[in-house]
């Protein structure tokens, strides 16, 4: 499916949709977004944590790799933004208990540049792809997977 954000209200909308379609698996539910610099990522994950009540401002964990908010919506209990772009190999990502992270059903992980690791992503993540259109419109395309309660 594909829909054109011309803001972040409707970023917010598009995110919360997608949210409310989310159902229970016997992993953690990953997400990777997909896009060249400032196509809509990162806006795509805070409004993500919007929805989510993180209180604190979610900026791309880029130098630290990921952040960790604890959350309480459905069954998740918390939302891990990974932050792909500054690695060169999967198994620094590895390093940071990676494995451990999407085992864990509890846990929605968002991981923007997703390629750079492409290896270690489970097949079944939920692939999103950003696309700039031009200084007010990004196009944000969703897999067409759908999720399985358990």
């Amino acid at each position: 499916m594909n829909y054109l954000s011309k803001s972040l209200e409707e970023t917010n909308k598009i995110a919360g949709d997608f949210l409310n379609s989310l159902g229970l698996k016997d992993q953690a539910t990953v997400m990777a977004l997909q896009g060249d610099l400032g196509a809509g990522k990162t806006a795509f994950a805070q409004e993500v944590g919007k929805i989510l009540g993180v209180a604190e401002n979610m900026h791309s964990p880029t130098f630290v790799i990921e952040k960790i908010y604890e959350i309480d919506f459905k069954h998740f209990k918390r939302l891990i933004h990974v932050d792909a772009y500054r690695l060169e190999k999967e198994s620094e990502l590895l390093h940071l208990g990676w494995e451990d992270l999407i085992k864990e059903p509890e846990n929605l992980v968002l991981i923007e540049w997703p390629e750079n690791v492409a290896g270690i992503i489970p097949e079944d993540a939920r692939k999103i792809s950003f696309k700039f259109i031009d200084n007010t419109t990004r196009e944000i395309s969703f897999d067409e997977a759908q999720d399985k309660e358990i």
